[in-house]
């Protein structure tokens, strides 16, 4: 209801009538700007005069500019639907949406105008984000999602702990871990509703056979206990009984995944993706356990299934899904949806195998820089058209 009303009362440019069109556009653009970037001063072939540790530019901006723009996305989508009420849209929208621009030049520029201002403009994108969510979900008497809202202050506070920690120590090594763990807990908790919700509403158009169990019990043990695990993670990766907890909580989300049915959904790519996605949070819980049991196993294999497989895939999951059924095209993927799915799977398979192939690394971390490349790019240039239209009805 809250959609048709935003149709009929909005009159502006398409782009900023709702939260996923410029968010969903501009993180995929920024996905594939960082990354091109990054690979060149990853071989020391290119340096940025910013404030940052190259390390650390790559992982701040793969989760506060490309992920926090699409967790932005989706939540200014989701919120109103949780709620009732209209939409972020227009003016204030555009407002924020700025804001967030503008940190992704402040960190660029960090080295000139200064660590601490760089901080203040890019944690500001967040903080609106939160009073806005804070306010609609208040206003709309829907308390059940203040644990979203709880979620995503924690990414801000863990922005804030990134930008300290790297200019006190010239390494935000816990920052980095911080907002990655922030990260996986949010998709563990988000996607543990829409996976198996999308999966039960496809299944159920199929008849008879096995359906989603839905959330119980089982699954809060599951979340708490990972996140307890992605704690000790961030304390202190090296320690064996961290890596004991991280492959015991790698375990419990295989179980949860398996209670989504998702081997009844590999003939529908815009289901089956959200299940392959799932699938590199416990494989990046696995991996990161065992890096402290096996030399071989490099902590950064965990790291990229998490921020590759789980981050990647499952933003584009939601970026697909959600700009057809709200640009009021059929829920059907295409063949440059099919493109950009194995794209990322490519990206993720050949990234971790950079992490523990070290003697193929050069080869495998240009095959996944330019899969990931393809598979956000492929994502702008089959739906920017959309996103940058109105709805078809």
């Amino acid at each position: 209801m809250s959609e048709v009303r935003s149709r009929r009362l909005y009159v502006g440019p398409a782009l900023f009538s709702y939260g996923f069109r410029p968010f969903f556009l501009a993180g995929a653009l920024w996905a594939v700007v960082a990354v091109m970037v990054w690979l060149p001063q990853y071989f020391g072939e290119l340096t940025l005069a910013n404030a940052f540790q190259p390390m650390d530019w790559h992982a701040h901006e793969a989760v506060f500019g490309f992920g926090a723009a699409v967790v932005a996305g989706f939540l200014l989508t989701a919120v109103p639907n949780w709620t009732g009420r209209l939409p972020l849209q227009g003016r204030p929208l555009l407002l924020l949406f700025s804001v967030w621009l503008a940190g992704r030049v402040a960190v660029v520029l960090s080295g000139q105008i200064g660590w601490a201002l760089a901080a203040l403009v890019d944690c500001a994108f967040l903080a609106l984000l939160c009073a806005a969510m804070a306010r609609e979900i208040l206003a709309g008497k829907n308390k059940r999602n203040l644990r979203v809202l709880i979620v995503v202050t924690l990414l801000l506070v863990a922005n804030a702990v990134f930008h300290i920690e790297a200019h006190l120590t010239g390494d935000a090594a816990h920052g980095r871990r911080f907002a990655l763990a922030v990260i996986v807990a949010l998709i563990m908790l988000i996607g543990g509703r829409i996976v198996p919700s999308f999966t039960h509403t496809f299944l159920q158009r199929r008849g008879e056979g096995r359906l989603p169990q839905t959330f119980a019990r089982f699954d809060g043990i599951c979340i708490a206990l990972s996140v307890a695990a992605l704690v000790g993670w961030v304390l202190a990766p090296e320690s064996r009984a961290v890596g004991l907890a991280l492959i015991a909580a790698g375990l419990l989300n295989v179980a949860r995944l398996a209670r989504w049915a998702g081997e009844r959904a590999s003939g529908e790519p815009l289901v089956a993706i959200l299940h392959l996605a799932f699938l590199f949070v416990p494989i990046g819980f696995v991996l990161s356990g065992l890096a402290a049991f096996v030399p071989a196993v490099a902590p950064s294999a965990g790291i990229h299934a998490w921020g590759v497989g789980a981050i990647g895939g499952m933003t584009l999951a939601v970026m697909t899904r959600a700009s057809l059924g709200h640009t009021g095209r059929p829920l059907h993927a295409g063949w440059g949806t099919k493109f950009v799915y194995a794209a990322v799977l490519l990206a993720a398979a050949t990234r971790i195998g950079a992490a523990l192939a070290p003697q193929a690394s050069f080869v495998l971390l240009h095959v996944a820089a330019f899969a990931w490349v393809a598979a956000f790019l492929g994502f702008a240039l089959a739906y920017g058209p959309a996103l940058l239209r109105p709805r078809l009805d």
